[in-house]
């Protein structure tokens, strides 16, 4: 396969020799065969598509129709040996949500069969209708979530001691206030002596298994947060580190918004496939001449491979934002002018992604959803387990996928966290994947005490912005969806809404976080190549090396203090500028 741009060699060598941790300009494109597994991969989700504009109807989905499959609202083409099918329905509308029913304006009559009629119908299609019939609400739910993520975006460039102990109070409030709304939710639910829809008891164990997640959760955040309150300070001065380095490229604070675009167009491409594929179905005549809809063989396994093809795609996209903002940290670091900046870096970060580095972004993409996939599956099979079988041997393989699945959840944060320094160091030496993962490995592990402790609370920080644009979205869902509990299986939509939200929070909050990822690996670099000196002066400013020396004098302090402490003798001595 031939690279977009012309193909140099880093190094002809073939004995290793020490990285030199500078950006490279000739390089070579890296992991080419795992971009030709995504084209293929692709191939197969355009081949989806079109099978599903061809065998789907989601007019029947979006219209309705009766038991003679005719689609309200339109003029139906005759189904053989069902006479009352092929009817003009154009001014017969929808006029009761019941499915989008093609019934009178005043159905009085219906009102008595309506559990009947709802829990005839399969689940894939309850979902989808609540979806369908909710639609306005999770627009309306996104755009929240794009709001309170732009408004985080702005705190934390105007971060202060003051605003972070404000947002961590708006953090804590919010995790109670949404864990409270959810048991007070299910109280209401198990009060309710009119509980008599499939879907209404749905929702009630959707609202159960959100509020044990949502509890334990909250104590898990309340507990760290209770560890690492003493770190703030510091935490205040890494943000305005990262808010230097940003002024450097300003443009970096509106990279989310074409990865948003770019997600968003994906994501309603996805779901109008998901909708085609969940109305894919052959026209079969039953009993009394009506009309059923069979589903297509096949159908199951396209929305497997579509799914992957979410989650792949997703990621591929998060993680395009991730290296092209490493590239230009990278770029803007490595400049000993610090007061001519370079030009154009995020342009010249992309360039050098899309010409040479696809393969790369796409391999360290497909680990996400070889980690998520199966961690969903043990969750799901888990859940089933303990269901159907009671007793100990019940609880006891439910435990053991229970444990599986968390070991997998520690695996998927691993694995972001090592894709992330993987991809700055692509940036920085030209490197594969697997390669440039090994480096930034090595060369963390050698310089690991130096900042270690507060990039993870400054990355925690970060991931509760997270935390709280998602609560207060999930909070205005619980709101708008409570009040149409009986028609729809709403617990659905809330789950999707949540889960988008958390996706555009993630989008735009993660610039600090790959700057600040980006920064310290430049940083081990910076030591790992330089020692100070006249001949070997730091890359980094005197800001910068300030901090770390503040960050060095603490862990010095708590060393000295803790008589089982090991110093690390690895570690790189900071001499002055």
């Amino acid at each position: 396969m031939q690279c977009l741009g012309a193909e140099h060699l880093v190094s002809s060598e073939r004995s290793p020799r020490p990285r030199a941790w500078r950006p490279q300009i000739y390089r070579k494109c890296t992991d080419t065969a795992w971009l030709f597994l995504f084209f293929l991969f692709w191939t197969g989700l355009v081949f989806i598509m079109g099978y599903s504009v061809a065998a789907g109807a989601t007019g029947r989905l979006l219209f309705g129709y009766d038991s003679f499959g005719n689609v309200c609202g339109r003029k139906n083409s005759p189904v053989e040996g069902a006479p009352l099918s092929g009817q003009d329905m154009t001014l017969k509308n929808k006029s009761f949500p019941l499915f989008n029913r093609c019934v009178p304006q005043t159905p009085e009559c219906y009102s008595l069969f309506a559990s009947v009629l709802i829990n005839d119908a399969d689940t894939l299609h309850r979902i989808l209708s609540g979806i369908m019939s909710g639609r306005d609400t999770i627009l309306g739910l996104c755009i929240l979530a794009f709001a309170l993520s732009l408004a985080l975006v702005f705190t934390f460039r105007l971060v202060s001691t003051l605003l972070v102990h404000i947002f961590i109070a708006l953090v804590v409030s919010g995790l109670l206030f949404v864990c409270g709304v959810l048991w007070w939710l299910y109280h209401d639910y198990t009060n309710d002596l009119s509980v008599e829809l499939d879907n209404e008891r749905e929702n009630m164990q959707c609202v159960l298994g959100f509020a044990l997640v949502s509890t334990v959760i909250t104590v898990v955040l309340l507990v760290l947060i209770f560890i690492l309150r003493k770190r703030i300070k510091l935490t205040v001065e890494l943000l305005q580190v990262t808010n230097k380095a940003i002024s450097t490229s300003p443009l970096l604070l509106f990279q989310p918004l074409w990865t948003l675009a770019i997600l968003i167009v994906f994501w309603v491409l996805w779901v109008a496939v998901l909708l085609s594929l969940g109305t894919a179905g052959a026209a079969q005549v039953v009993e009394g001449g009506q009309v059923e809809y069979k589903p297509l063989s096949g159908i199951r396994y396209m929305w497997w491979y579509h799914l992957i093809g979410l989650i792949w795609t997703s990621e591929f996209i998060l993680v395009c934002q991730q290296m092209t903002i490493a590239g230009a940290v990278v770029t803007c670091y490595f400049n000993r002018n610090k007061n001519d900046p370079p030009d154009h870096p995020i342009l010249s970060s992309l360039s050098t992604l899309f010409c040479y580095h696809q393969g790369t972004v796409v391999k360290g993409s497909l680990l996400i959803p070889v980690v998520s996939i199966p961690r969903a599956v043990l969750r799901s099979l888990s859940h089933a387990l303990q269901e159907k079988q009671r007793g100990r041997a019940g609880a006891w393989s439910s435990f053991v996928l229970r444990c599986c699945s968390c070991c997998l959840q520690r695996l998927d944060g691993c694995l972001r966290h090592l894709n992330q320094n993987a991809y700055t160091a692509t940036a920085i030496n030209g490197t594969d994947f697997c390669t440039s993962a090994q480096d930034a490995l090595k060369l963390f592990s050698k310089n690991s005490s130096h900042f270690t402790s507060v990039n993870c609370f400054g990355d925690f920080i970060i991931f509760l912005g997270k935390v709280l644009v998602v609560c207060f979205t999930v909070f205005g869902g619980l709101m708008a969806f409570n009040y149409n509990r009986v028609l729809q299986v709403w617990a659905i939509p809330l789950l999707l809404v949540a889960f988008f939200a958390y996706l555009v929070a993630h989008s735009f909050l993660s610039v600090f976080e790959t700057v600040l990822d980006a920064l310290f690996l430049c940083f081990a670099a910076d030591l790992e190549t330089n020692d100070g000196s006249a001949e070997k002066p730091y890359f980094m400013d005197q800001e910068f090396l300030s901090f770390v020396k503040r960050i060095n004098t603490l862990n010095n302090t708590r060393t000295q203090r803790g008589p089982n402490s090991v110093t690390n003798e690895e570690g790189t001595e900071l001499r002055p500028l």
